[in-house]
């Protein structure tokens, strides 16, 4: 799996589906509806008190300001791996909503105080200077201010993680920190100071939901550190694939129920005494569930990364998973297109050898891009699949050698049609998994071939958003639920006024 941490070498973002299919997983307009209804509670809740008449933009800071904290809150269900949650959804999505979602957050609390003196400004713009200042210095408003700053922090810090020297371990222990800051400081402001939560309904909801996030927290870091002691894995070996990726071979240690999962789904693996939830990292399974234990395929490209050949066998291991829904679950019947670039080869390995172990009998088409000859993995076990399946393959390198039994070049239209000759669009289903760029352009191409939209699945090396139709419809997905919480505050200035 990509390394969505910075510090590994395998493309990961497409997860949807939990382990085997089984246990709760909440539809995904369920989920949505959930989402605005506890942030949109608290605004139902302060209707339920009265207080003393405010001007229209106060009302509006007040509801910035309980929207925000309650979203704010939902943003450690939204980053915890909770499959009740993104079992339908997809990790990817989960994770990319809440990397929009903390960028609203962020601009409702900041607008939240500016909003407050807005009044105050329009009829005495140096007053309003000043009310402002009290509300930033005063001792009432510290935990507020805080919690602000850390929120900024927080989210500043992850847009630019890729710019900061500091490790990926450092850097989430920070996000953690200052997450809870962020949410203790916000809660211990609004029931303190609060126009509508010092008192009534509305203050005992915050109660609840601080009482929730130290939960979250407990299974997040305490829960998950005991599982991952209590089930150990161990490494079985590790064998060198192509230049800088290396497959591990990892096996239940005695006690430990094998994984039930699915091929092309991942797991967050850490090795050794750092089996702690902070220090995990996600990797896509390269193996066949038909197969004992679990594959990965690693490529060095960060500091945890970077030492995994050196590891040796016998290495405490700790898993946590499956996630992810890069499956071609309810697709048996289909033709199947398989698309990897680079180290995006991981969990297209594992569908192609789960497809080989089950004897899939409709025809496997699969491209494989390279930078260099030297790049490309498990290119003799590729060529041995052909005698099990109906696999026809192309493997493309950006730069030529003398030995090179591909093609040299990149996965353009023509190629991609060649690839898609004699098969049916609407019986085809395509599995992409490779760099942020490389994605998005197949993505597109194949739409434009008459692939549909919903036939066309992909993981990207991050969780970054890209420019494609899927991409696109995804984040008019994420806009609707911002103007419905829009919406919901623009009620409650109304019915507050």
């Amino acid at each position: 799996m990509p390394d969505k941490s910075q510090s590994q070498g395998n493309g990961r973002t497409a997860g949807k589906t939990p382990g085997n299919g089984d246990g709760l997983r909440l539809p995904v307009g369920l989920v949505a509806l959930l989402y605005l209804v506890v942030c949109l509670a608290p605004l139902g809740l302060a209707l339920t008190r009265p207080v003393a008449p405010a001007a229209t933009w106060e009302i509006a800071a007040a509801g910035l300001g309980l929207i925000g904290l309650a979203a704010m809150a939902v943003q450690f269900v939204t980053s915890g791996r909770f499959q009740l949650i993104s079992g339908r959804l997809g990790i990817d999505r989960v994770m990319a909503f809440h990397k929009t979602a903390a960028w609203w957050v962020l601009g409702a609390l900041v607008v939240h105080p500016l909003a407050y003196v807005v009044p105050t400004v329009r009829a005495d713009p140096a007053l309003g200077l000043e009310r402002l200042v009290a509300y930033l210095t005063l001792p009432d408003y510290r935990t507020g201010v805080i919690a602000l700053g850390a929120l900024a922090l927080l989210v500043l810090g992850s847009a630019l993680r890729e710019r900061l020297p500091l490790r990926y371990e450092a850097w989430r222990g920070a996000h953690v920190i200052l997450a809870i800051t962020a949410v203790a400081g916000g809660l211990h402001h609004a029931a303190t100071v609060g126009r509508f939560s010092v008192l009534g309904a509305l203050h005992g909801y915050w109660w609840g939901v601080g009482a929730a996030v130290a939960g979250l927290l407990a299974v997040l870091y305490g829960l998950r550190w005991a599982r991952l002691h209590r089930r150990p894995w161990w490494l079985a070996s590790v064998t060198r694939r192509a230049d800088r990726m290396w497959e591990l071979d990892i096996q239940p240690a005695p006690g430990t129920a094998a994984l039930p999962y699915r091929a092309g789904q991942f797991v967050w693996i850490t090795e050794g005494a750092r089996r702690f939830p902070l220090f995990d990292h996600p990797f896509s399974i390269a193996g066949s569930p038909r197969r004992a234990g679990l594959s990965l395929i690693v490529k060095e490209a960060g500091d945890f990364t970077d030492r995994i050949g050196d590891l040796a066998p016998g290495t405490p291991v700790g898993v946590d998973g499956p996630y992810g829904h890069f499956t071609l679950e309810g697709h048996g019947d289909d033709a199947v297109l398989l698309i990897a670039g680079g180290v995006g080869i991981a969990p297209i390995m594992g569908l192609l050898r789960d497809l080989r172990a089950r004897g899939h009998d409709r025809p496997v088409r699969l491209a494989y891009a390279v930078g260099a000859p030297d790049n490309l993995a498990c290119g003799d076990e590729i060529a041995e699949a052909a005698g099990d399946l109906d696999l026809q393959t192309l493997l493309l390198s950006e730069t030529a050698a003398p030995d090179w039994p591909g093609e040299v070049g990149r996965l353009d239209r023509d190629r991609l049609g060649q690839m898609l000759h004699g098969l049916d669009p609407q019986r085809t289903m395509a599995m992409i998994c490779g760099p942020g760029p490389m994605v998005t352009a197949v993505a597109e191409t194949l739409i434009d071939l008459g692939l549909p939209m919903d036939r066309v699945m992909y993981e990207r090396f991050d969780y970054s958003e890209g420019a494609s139709r899927l991409d696109l419809r995804l984040r008019r997905r994420f806009l609707a639920l911002g103007a419905g919480l829009g919406l919901g505050l623009a009620a409650f200035v109304l019915a507050a006024g």
